[in-house]
């Protein structure tokens, strides 16, 4: 008789080796008696740090810590997290003119006006100064006016507008830890001698420092870049991507907010002579970094670079170099071990995909979840599944590069013309010059679909430097007061929206329980606990260490506006 799994062993810790634990808890505690279910080991060595610095998150997020029960407060208190609403590409092309070109690519998409996209609308007419992110969500302003993701008081989670979390990667993966130990992962801390395989290659036992031999079932391999049993005792090959993306170091530093007061509420990207930068405002600090190309710059020219980009943020800093193996194994589950995080795979976090790729493998390993024969059925069809996320977030992450216009660098140019495109992208390239990027063009989305392609082509505003040349003359008929109607209601409530929500750093503290409130109502403008939404109270409420305010209103519920509905779509789009 086929005998279920007793144990799951996961080797490794940081944000991959307690994410998967934390999941398959969740998932496993949910759908089967405790008798029936594997009891999960993490070892970790004692002596490996974690790469730390993974700080930025997609909206599968939210989903998922609150999923896994736990507070949002508890969350945005232990590892210092703030809101985000999407990334804010500076500097990436040109426009007609030559001047640089700054967009957002938010967590929101445009709706149907009509039965048409309103990045057709939007194409064909334009929107005055307002480029498409500011015409179809709120999300630009909100996080060029420093603003937050909802308004003070609401409940936890709540999703006016689509959001993930910009976060301390080490502080969270110790909450994870605190956590998942509590609900009953054995933790070991030990180091990993040796890997031992049976006659028919799969892993039979590890061999630990302290602890001797450790058996396995079933093991889930975090190590990171060295691929401990992935790579090193299994032999799985691994697929480079440097022919598909120019970058392989990264390197970066932590720095104080130039004004503590206001936290943007956006990641920004903006690109340099030869790679990118990373900026990730957290509660208290700011995350950066550059990653570039070594065939472009050495890390000396690099670290120059980067910290001139920086100015009197870096002075006095040296950068912590990471080299990147950027691409992934053939086969992330290879005989009775899976790679997850790092040791499966990496491609370069343009987009803040590495969480969101660790959260769909756990949950697809769950989904998958062998015997003690480890059917090879289900490693197969597991794998097919891994291959198309990672051919996913590939193309998305070639189509920035292959669609920058830059020529003030060779390394702008050789990223624009030496790179290869994955097969579908370039047949979609080839596509979108004729029309817009439309939802069967895109084969597997679990987080780009082809809305946030069109965010990226007409952010990039492609259409109006050579590619695509003649499109709008090709568009099917429009009527152009559709357009504009839509957008003189979506003004008014765009408005609304910007005049209510409080500014960033005053909704973090008011999550954390940093805020005084005397008393008064529970308006969603001022928070205040007591009282009938809708109608302001005039009360008082202190921030630590300034003057008290006085709650204006009258205050509106942003849930009756018409948001996601008649208006504005403000979702990100995703598969959650």
């Amino acid at each position: 008789m086929t005998k279920r799994l007793r144990k799951i062993t996961i080797v490794g810790g940081g944000t991959a080796g307690w994410m998967t634990a934390l999941i398959l808890e969740m998932v496993l505690s949910r759908t089967s008696a405790p008798k029936d279910r594997p009891g999960i080991c993490l070892i970790e060595s004692p002596n490996i740090s974690t790469v730390g610095v993974g700080e930025a998150t997609v909206p599968r997020m939210p989903v998922t810590l609150r999923q896994a029960g736990i507070s949002e407060r508890d969350f945005f208190r232990e590892t210092n997290a703030s809101f985000k609403l999407g990334v804010k590409f500076c500097n990436w092309n040109k426009d007609a003119k030559g001047n640089r070109i700054d967009y957002v690519n938010p967590f929101a998409h445009g709706q149907m006006l009509e039965g048409l996209e309103t990045a057709e609308y939007f194409l064909r007419f334009g929107n005055g100064d307002r480029d498409f992110t500011q015409s179809i969500s709120p999300h630009d302003d909100l996080g060029r006016m420093c603003k937050g993701a909802r308004p003070l008081g609401a409940p936890e989670f709540e999703q006016r507008f689509g959001y993930a979390y910009h976060l301390d990667a080490v502080k969270f993966a110790g909450m994870l830890t605190k956590v998942c130990t509590k609900r009953g992962v054995d933790h070991i801390q030990d180091e990993v001698q040796s890997v031992e395989l049976d006659e028919q290659g799969n892993v039979s036992h590890l061999m630990l420092e302290r602890k001797g031999r450790h058996d396995i079932e079933m093991v889930i391999d975090c190590t990171g870049f060295r691929g401990l049993i992935i790579n090193q005792a299994l032999g799985e090959p691994f697929m480079d991507y440097s022919d598909y993306l120019p970058n392989d170091r990264a390197m970066a530093l932590q720095i104080e907010h130039p004004d503590p007061e206001k936290i943007e509420s956006l990641t920004r990207s903006t690109a340099l002579g030869a790679g990118w930068t990373w900026r990730v405002p957290l509660f208290n600090r700011v995350g950066t970094g550059y990653v570039f190309s070594s065939a472009h710059r050495t890390d000396d020219q690099a670290a120059d670079e980067y910290l001139e980009w920086l100015g009197d943020s870096g002075k006095g800093l040296t950068p912590r170099v990471i080299p990147m193996r950027v691409g992934r194994v053939r086969n992330a589950w290879v005989k009775n071990c899976v790679a997850i995080g790092l040791s499966g795979g990496f491609i370069e976090p343009l987009e803040s995909t590495a969480i969101h790729m660790i959260d769909h493998a756990v949950r697809w390993f769950a989904e998958h979840l062998p015997t003690q024969d480890i059917e090879p059925a289900l490693r197969t069809r597991y794998n097919r599944q891994m291959d198309k996320l990672y051919n996913e977030v590939l193309e998305f992450i070639c189509l920035h590069y292959r669609l920058g216009n830059r020529t003030d660098d060779q390394y702008w140019i050789d990223a624009r013309t030496e790179m290869k495109l994955p097969d579908r992208l370039a047949e979609n390239l080839e596509l979108w010059q004729h029309r817009l990027p439309m939802e069967h063009d895109i084969e597997f989305v679990s987080l780009f679909d082809h809305r946030v392609y069109q965010t990226v082509l007409l952010g990039k505003q492609v259409y109006d430097t050579g590619y695509g040349e003649g499109i709008r003359d090709r568009l099917r008929p429009l009527k152009k007061p559709i357009w504009f109607h839509w957008w003189k209601g979506a003004r008014m409530h765009l408005n609304e929206i910007l005049r209510t929500m409080p500014d960033h750093k005053t909704l973090l503290r008011d999550i954390r329980g940093e805020l005084k409130k005397p008393g008064g109502c529970s308006d969603t403008h001022c928070g205040h606990a007591g009282r009938k939404a809708g109608s302001c109270c005039g009360s008082e409420y202190a921030e630590p260490g300034r003057n008290p305010k006085r709650c204006e209103g009258p205050a509106i519920v942003l849930g009756r506006l018409g948001m996601g509905r008649a208006m504005f779509d403000t979702r990100c789009g995703a598969a959650i």
